[in-house]
């Protein structure tokens, strides 16, 4: 079992127990790294929740305004999916693209709006890659091995972690409650697909450590339907390593320390060789080295948390065994979050943070610096009705400073034996443009009408208004209106392919998210989410590569005594549109899973992935999976 960071107090507590979470030395000190993981618990109100996504700092769900999805590791060992983004898929609003399996490009896609707008944190490290076209994290090359927890802030909400965050996805890796432990798993599957993983961790009197890795090979399947003459497998391997570590000085004082490096070869098809002819014998190497280090101090009424991390990326492509493209990117952040408690009713979040971004790819190298400073206040009055209001200063190399500001509430009730919940969020951001961007249009290769286009700043706003419903025995019902847009959006140009242009006038997404929690009779849990997303972009036309209906629907039991787990999902896609507007497959992909505990700490597993064995495109061109059972043994101590 691993350790968890729970409000255990009802409607009438909450904000007393808030404040237990803050006072609590080593909850707080534990929490304020980034966040607790999860307990399997059956029957539990899901508003008791504690988050830190909205605010980075751990609060009660049922006082958060903004929308919050919470996996826990329960979930994500009984899902199975070695691949970050296929588990993300199963929930609200999260739409995913890959070009050809395995390793590699994937995009995935919060409530409409691109990768590059979601930022990715794992253990404190922001992991976006600065050596890509836009800055974003590299989802195709994050497996789950190792994650106890992730949370995803839905909407452009993230104002205390940078302007531009339009949502955000908080990830925390596990430590056993106390003492030692770990486990080792070792899985194999159709594509040639294996993987042997493990970790080690223990929490003691002076701190806690995790050490966790993975090693993932896959031949694959031929990447591109273009591909008629090597009509090879296009594979992918990675290797991830993992640790992390904390030692408490003090009642009050914990230091913590992080280290992470992903190494990844991918095959893929469609690129050109020296003599800039076509060839489909393409290869790209991925490394990824990052660490951070942390201080924090739990005083009576306030908390300080300073921390620097160090991102450092290089990637490399081969056509035929040749090097053709080579880019280096890094990102340094240093950064300061405090809260003060001054009351059960009233809270202040503040911070700054100063980031450096590099990139250098052979034929430009730049770098700028951006400084954010923010301050939230946070209300809470009558134990029912919570209030958020902060504004955020960025001043950034390029384009200049920029005023962001975010407001948020709910407000709760009993109602029909559990709790009624209504809350709502608006917030303001902006993305400069990336360094490629930049310099690509001011590089040999830009032609007019990018190379005549000055970039600006992109600004966004977005509003989502909802209602929820939970009860002490773990139902959960929402239902969530949301609204945002992006004015000068930056765009490639598809028709010239001359470089990065600016639409003028405004690209919309607007939709309906439903997620549904019910536990029923004999172990059984049904789940399921639907989200309606319309978007269209500056000249009214449909954005391509959203659908606009997703739906995931999931039916799983365990058993009395958690030895026997079955699991059924369906994921549903309808009414996507490529690039040029031309419609994209609908599709019904059914996953099945399946787990047995033989003995105490030896469990043995099966996944069928795609079990109905649905023929379907996501992208024109690129093949996608076909039918694959994976199966696997796990023991842990």
């Amino acid at each position: 079992m691993y350790s968890n960071t729970r409000s255990n107090a009802r409607s009438k507590n909450s904000t007393a127990a808030r404040k237990a979470l803050v006072n609590t030395p080593r909850n707080a000190l534990l929490a304020c790294g980034l966040f607790a993981t999860a307990m399997n618990v059956s029957a539990q109100n899901p508003l008791e929740e504690v988050v830190i996504s909205s605010s980075r700092v751990p609060t009660p769900l049922r006082e958060v305004g903004t929308s919050v999805t919470v996996l826990s590791e329960d979930e994500i060992v009984q899902r199975g999916f070695l691949s970050l983004p296929d588990l993300l898929r199963t929930q609200a609003s999260v739409a995913a693209t890959n070009n050809g399996g395995a390793g590699k490009a994937t995009s995935l896609r919060i409530r409409g709006e691109e990768g590059y707008r979601t930022l990715v944190i794992i253990d404190g490290i922001d992991i976006s890659d600065t050596s890509s076209p836009q800055v974003s994290p590299r989802l195709e090359q994050l497996l789950t091995t190792g994650i106890s927890r992730v949370e995803i802030l839905r909407g452009p909400q993230g104002l205390t972690y940078g302007a531009d965050a339009g949502g955000v996805i908080n990830i925390r890796t596990a430590t056993p409650d106390e003492g030692l432990g770990g486990g080792v798993a070792i899985e194999q599957g159709r594509y040639g697909t294996q993987q042997l993983s493990g970790r080690i961790g223990g929490t003691f009197e002076a701190g806690d450590f995790l050490i966790s890795g993975a090693d993932f090979s896959t031949d694959g399947f031929n990447a591109r339907n273009t591909d008629t003459d090597l009509r090879d497998d296009d594979g992918y391997e990675n290797q991830t390593l993992h640790a992390r570590g904390g030692w408490n000085l003090s009642d009050q004082l914990r230091i913590e320390g992080v280290v992470r490096q992903v190494e990844g070869e991918n095959a893929f098809d469609a690129c050109f060789n020296s003599a800039f002819l076509p060839t489909n014998a393409c290869d790209d190497s991925f490394e990824q080295n990052s660490w951070r280090l942390s201080a924090s101090l739990t005083q009576e009424q306030f908390t300080h948390e300073l921390a620097y991390s160090e991102n450092t990326t290089d990637r490399d492509f081969f056509a035929e065994g040749v090097s053709f493209f080579q880019a280096e990117g890094s990102l340094e952040r240093l950064s300061y979050v405090g809260q003060w408690l001054q009351s059960d009713g009233l809270s202040l979040v503040y911070g700054v943070d100063r980031e450096k971004e590099s990139i250098d790819d052979g034929s430009f190298d730049r770098s700028r610096d951006q400084t954010g400073v923010y301050g939230e206040y946070q209300g809470h009055f009558n134990d029912q009705l919570s209030v958020t209001a902060g504004l955020r200063y960025d001043d950034n190399d390029d384009f200049g400073d920029y005023i962001s500001y975010r407001l948020s509430g709910a407000w709760t009730t009993t109602m029909a034996g559990g709790e009624l919940k209504l809350k709502g969020a608006y917030g303001t951001g902006f993305r400069a443009p990336s360094l490629y961007e930049i310099s690509y249009n001011n590089g040999p290769f830009a032609s007019p009408p990018a190379s005549d286009t000055v970039l600006t700043e992109e600004t966004s706003e977005g509003y989502d208004v909802g209602i929820a419903w939970a009860s002490e025995s773990g139902t959960y019902l929402e239902a969530t209106w949301f609204d945002q847009e992006i004015d000068d959006l930056i765009t490639f140009d598809l028709i010239a392919f001359s470089g990065y242009i600016q639409d003028a006038g405004l690209s919309d997404s607007t939709g309906i998210e439903l997620i549904a929690e019910l536990p029923l009779a004999l172990g059984f849990r049904l789940s399921g989410n639907y989200t309606w997303n319309e978007t269209t972009s500056a000249d009214g036309q449909q954005r391509a590569f959203r659908p606009e209906h997703l739906a995931n629907l999931g039916l799983a039991y365990i058993d009395p005594e958690s030895k026997l787990r079955l699991g059924i999902n369906l994921r549903s896609s309808t009414d996507a549109v490529d690039t040029l507007g031309n419609p994209l497959d609908d599709y019904v992909l059914m996953d099945v899973n399946a787990s047995i505990n033989l003995f105490r700490g030896l469990t043995i597993y099966a996944r069928l992935e795609n079990a109905l064995d649905e023929d379907y495109v996501e992208i024109p061109t690129y093949n996608t999976a076909g039918q694959a059972a994976y199966a696997g043994v796990r023991y842990e101590f």
